[in-house]
């Protein structure tokens, strides 16, 4: 297991005055069987009139705030202490047939296998579409491990598609992406997501962060850390197990998790409606620091 230190800092300058807004906030980290949570915080510049927690559909917490009062200026900054405890090693060939693992999310009604299928359909941004059941169907042979499948897709993925941070942007959909086999993080968990629900297969979206390693001889930037996504997929017996598309590899314990949905939609860190403002300009700054790693 491996702890981290995580600054996420979200800065809104607006040209004129903001009279009022009201906002969501998705930068809590959500507690799972990979990430414990030991301490957390959100502080917001100005201070809100009106602010709450709860804990939304998918068990995301969300932190609502209203700010009533004239600003040109709004800084969201969460900072987290958490612990990961990713599986080191899975072997992707011990895992049920992908058929199978499909057939008894449609037909069982335990609350696990319910939890899953909800994951299996349309979302705002990723749609079924026989492009991407075609895109994928070499991977998924009869009766192969779902993991294995799932794993090889990840790794094509990876090899079809070029990282280009130019490409795309957080309104684009997975056909846009798909189409011109380009783009980010999110763009490429959102053509996965395409892929596996349009076979059957029960995914999920996760937000959160990656661990960075400065280059030889050079120091970690402060604030040069980035939100990170992949995906998560239900292997039956073997419950959720993450993938990175992005660095073609099942997720380890350089990935924190922080929330899932079933797109980019459900986990928009900051979101929300203001009136005034004019112009806007947003800067984000990530700082993810390991503290240690224990057995």
């Amino acid at each position: 297991m491996t702890e981290y230190r995580i600054s996420h800092v979200t800065t809104y300058q607006y040209s004129e005055p903001v009279r009022v807004c009201h906002n969501l906030v998705l930068l809590s980290p959500r507690v799972s069987p990979a990430l414990e949570c030991l301490s957390h915080r959100i502080t917001i510049k100005p201070t809100p009139q009106l602010q709450a927690d709860r804990v939304d559909f998918f068990g995301n917490p969300v932190r609502t705030f209203s700010i009533e009062e004239s600003h040109r200026q709004l800084v969201v900054s969460a900072h987290s202490h958490v612990r990961v405890h990713y599986a080191e090693r899975i072997d992707v060939l011990q895992s049920d047939p992908w058929e199978q693992v499909i057939e008894e999310v449609r037909q069982r009604t335990d609350p696990h296998w319910l939890e899953a299928a909800r994951f299996s359909f349309d979302s705002s941004r990723v749609r079924r579409a026989s492009i991407y059941r075609e895109y994928a169907a070499d991977c998924f042979t009869t009766n192969r491990p779902i993991l294995d499948a799932v794993f090889e897709l990840t790794q094509r993925i990876h090899r079809d598609f070029t990282y280009d941070a130019s490409a795309t942007t957080v309104d684009t959909t997975a056909p846009e992406a798909f189409q011109i086999r380009r783009g980010v993080c999110q763009d490429f968990a959102h053509v996965q997501l395409a892929c596996l629900r349009s076979l059957g297969i029960a995914a999920r979206y996760v937000s959160g962060y990656l661990r960075t390693v400065a280059p030889p001889g050079g120091e970690k930037l402060v604030g040069a850390d980035q939100s990170h996504a992949w995906i998560s997929v239900y292997a039956g017996r073997r419950g959720w197990v993450d993938f990175d598309p992005t660095n073609k590899c099942v997720v380890h314990e350089d990935h924190i998790p922080i929330a899932i949905g079933r797109d980019y939609q459900d986990v928009i860190p900051v979101r929300g409606v203001f009136l005034g403002g004019g112009s806007h300009a947003l800067t984000v700054s990530v700082d993810v620091t390991p503290l240690h790693s224990a057995e």
